[in-house]
């Protein structure tokens, strides 16, 4: 797999210089870089090793006013050539540089000690003897250490064996296929049009694809790809790449975007991370301090809230959320650098954990968490993904930048977790999943939600679908609540009966006392026909108020015993359903027109009754009112 070295020193310590010498490539391009004699942009450089391998090169800018450009540089290197001065020794960039390298992840690298030629033996040893103690608690302590000049040549061999030696043995750590290039330069170039310039971290693009520009959001397609000055179809992770762009201006696009595939990235205003205060640090790191945050090759301002403590002391490591102005495109484990506001300095770094992260109350169980994605790896941290995220559920596309795990291993771990019950894919168009014990602990509510419906309402068999999405689900997504519903039904936990959801153990049965009451009221109303008594001369002799009686009620004209006409009036049903049948026979004898004194003749009934009836088999669509009078609905004539 190719490998990026990166570059590392002081200003003026001879990083430019040095791999010029190595290489025969100028990365000082720019006229003010070459009047001033400084870095100041970030270069680029290759290496052709004995292996037939290319190595990439990094230089980045020394001078402590350009360190945001080295972190630009440096967010995509494998390992890290630091440079020393043999005339200067250790320098605060050189500090400064290190830190940042560790902070980014970098874990190997070796060291140059450039302008070899203008001291003597002596004072070399000195400096060789003190950078080696400087390095050995750092991830370059015992690193190989070369003296070289790039003016004479001196140990130019040894240092391009030692490099094309450390290349040959690294092993990448980059699992994931989600292409990804942090755009570092962009510029145009006149007949080609739009250029970007980065280190493809993952993934792999080729000429004629479709990517999208994150987190702006616009689309552009691959016209072209170059990589260490070479013209490819198609460009792998890991290797400095230029992409030429269809359909994008220059205007469109900035340093710290980010190329991808379309949809594959999903910006956020919030990062969980796991952050490093620095031991170098003068001061502790406090709660909502403002920052400047580096991740990939863009800088933005930033505050950091600390979920358990106040503070971060130097040399501590703490779960955090970085809250963002505006959305950033991040993927689980990217590495990233925290900078003072004033004085402009290095001050923490660590890693993201959560880069679709959502706000928690500090010292809660949400931040609790959090905690689980800092620990594990793989499917320890899929699962904790989708038990930290809950109902709303996460997408397989989601998941991808939640675990950086490569596709077909997510797809292997969501089966495998699958199998056990622990991730549940509840819609298959969008591949939404959701953790288990989040449906078991839904479908727990579910049931107690179901009880205290049969507790409340226990002359009612049950809940219809439609009523128990609109309170029970009414906060879940559409397709998570039918997929739980049905769930809860094969198991047995829930039993669904003519569209009905009940626990498996309720039965409308009414107490002794309940069903004389049942009684007493079918019996008044079947009594009275067409002329059914008013509720309180049935309910009254009992000592039963109406709102007791409701259930009741309500049960009666779900058996079809009773039927509703208006609020507190209530008719047999065989009574009304006689009605309706002589006045359908009143105008199959050739009437049209059923005036309101034509009714009370065919019923016998008062203004009291006829009025609520007319109204009702209004409603019904048995009639329809035209003026004073009714007509027979058309489609119930046909009917």
């Amino acid at each position: 797999m190719p490998v990026i070295m990166g570059t590392a020193g002081h200003i003026d310590h001879g990083k430019t210089s040095l791999v010029r010498a190595l290489t025969g490539i100028d990365c000082d391009r720019l006229a003010e870089e070459k009047r001033r004699g400084i870095t100041i942009e970030l270069g680029f450089a290759f290496l052709d090793l004995p292996d037939g391998s290319r190595l990439g090169i990094v230089d980045v800018p020394g001078h402590e006013r350009f360190v945001k450009n080295m972190v630009a540089g440096a967010a995509g290197i494998d390992f890290v050539l630091l440079v020393i001065a043999a005339d200067e020794g250790i320098m605060p960039q050189t500090r400064e540089h290190l830190e940042i390298c560790s902070l980014l992840g970098v874990q190997a690298g070796l060291v140059a000690l450039t302008k070899a030629d203008m001291v003597d033996e002596e004072w070399l040893e000195m400096v060789r003897d003190e950078t080696a103690r400087y390095l050995e608690p750092t991830f370059l302590g015992g690193a190989p250490m070369v003296p070289v000049s790039a003016v004479t040549g001196q140990g130019l061999d040894e240092l391009r064996a030692a490099i094309a030696a450390l290349a040959a043995g690294f092993a990448p750590r980059r699992r994931s296929d989600l292409f990804r290039l942090p755009v570092d330069r962009v510029f145009s170039i006149k007949g080609h049009g739009t250029v970007v310039t980065g280190t493809s971290l993952a993934g792999k693009i080729a000429v004629g694809e479709e990517v999208q520009v994150y987190p702006k959001g616009r689309k552009a397609k691959v016209r072209g790809l170059e990589c260490h000055g070479a013209m490819v179809n198609e460009a792998p992770a890991g290797v400095r790449t230029a992409v030429n762009l269809g359909g994008l201006e220059v205007s469109e696009l900035e340093r710290g975007d980010v190329l991808a595939r379309p949809d594959s990235l999903f910006p956020s205003q919030v990062w969980d991370v796991e952050l490093t205060c620095l031991a170098s640090t003068p001061r502790s790191l406090k709660h909502r301090k403002e920052v400047h945050f580096h991740h990939g090759a863009r800088e933005v301002m930033a505050r950091v809230y600390f979920l358990d403590r106040e503070e971060l002391k130097p040399g501590d490591t703490a779960l955090c959320q970085v809250r963002f102005e505006e959305p950033l495109a991040g993927v689980y484990g990217d590495r990233v650098v925290l900078r003072s506001f004033s004085p402009l300095r290095t001050i923490a770094g660590g890693r993201i954990v959560n880069p679709l992260g959502r706000r928690v109350r500090r010292f809660s169980s949400q931040a609790k968490g959090i905690e689980a994605l800092r620990l594990g790896q793989g499917e320890d941290v899929l699962r904790a993904q989708l038990e930290l995220v809950g109902p709303s559920g996460l997408t397989q596309a989601q998941l991808l930048i939640l675990t950086d795990m490569e596709s077909k291993a997510l797809e292997k771990a969501l089966g495998l977790l699958g199998g056990r019950q622990e991730a549940l894919q509840f819609d298959r168009e969008t591949r939404t999943y959701v953790a288990g014990s989040v449906v078991a602990g839904l479908i727990d509510c579910l049931t107690r939600f179901l009880g205290e419906f049969h507790r409340r309402e226990p002359m009612r068999p049950g809940l219809a679908r439609g009523e128990l999405a609109s309170t029970w689900g009414r906060e879940l997504p559409s397709k998570l609540f039918h997929f739980l519903v049905e769930r809860a039904a094969r198991q047995g936990t829930v039993t669904l009966e003519n569209d009905l959801f009940r626990l498996p153990g309720h039965r409308v049965s009414l107490a002794s006392d309940t069903a004389k009451l049942r009684e007493a009221v079918l019996t008044a109303y079947e009594a009275g026909g067409l002329t059914p008594p008013n509720l309180k001369d049935v309910l009254g002799p009992l000592g039963v108020e109406f709102k007791e009686a409701a259930p009741v009620f309500k049960m009666l004209q779900d058996e079809g015993k009773l039927t509703k006409i208006k609020e507190e009036m209530y008719f047999a049903t065989p009574a009304v359903t006689g009605l309706t049948d002589r006045v359908r026979a009143w105008f199959a004898a050739g009437r049209e027109e059923m005036e309101p004194s034509d009714f009370r003749d065919l019923s016998g009934l008062s203004r009291k009754y006829s009025i609520p009836l007319l109204e009702w088999l209004d409603k019904e669509k048995v009639t329809v009112r035209v003026g004073d009078n009714r007509r027979l609905r058309k489609r119930d004539a046909v009917g």
